[in-house]
């Protein structure tokens, strides 16, 4: 019997689901659903996302972002911070100077 306390996925993520179910290495499709599960509050699923997306895209400089956005938010200040280095690491890498500062600001704003 379902449990009638659980809600459903929104329908934006269950949309997403299906895109992902055909594209499943799809860096922007995974971005996408991690950023919904952070949205419904399931921050472990958002960083399983998060992490794919940069497993396939290790450029999509955002994840990293997001990541150590979710983490900060969990209290692993050492995780937010690690997060926020590879992603600058990713924006210097790629040369994505707006990234780049978007992440030293963070970074610096927990150091």
């Amino acid at each position: 019997m379902p449990d009638p306390s659980a809600t459903p996925p929104p329908d934006r993520l269950v949309k997403l689901l299906a895109m992902l179910d055909r594209t499943p290495g799809d860096p922007f499709t995974l971005y996408a659903v991690a950023l919904e599960h952070k949205k419904s509050g399931r921050p472990a699923e958002a960083i399983e996302f998060l992490d794919r997306t940069i497993q396939f895209d290790p450029g999509y400089c955002y994840a990293y972002f997001q990541k150590g956005q979710v983490l900060e938010d969990q209290g692993d200040v050492e995780g937010a911070k690690a997060a926020y280095r590879a992603g600058i690491a990713a924006a210097r890498a790629k040369g994505d100077a707006h990234a780049l500062s978007e992440l030293e600001g963070q970074l610096q704003m927990i150091e």
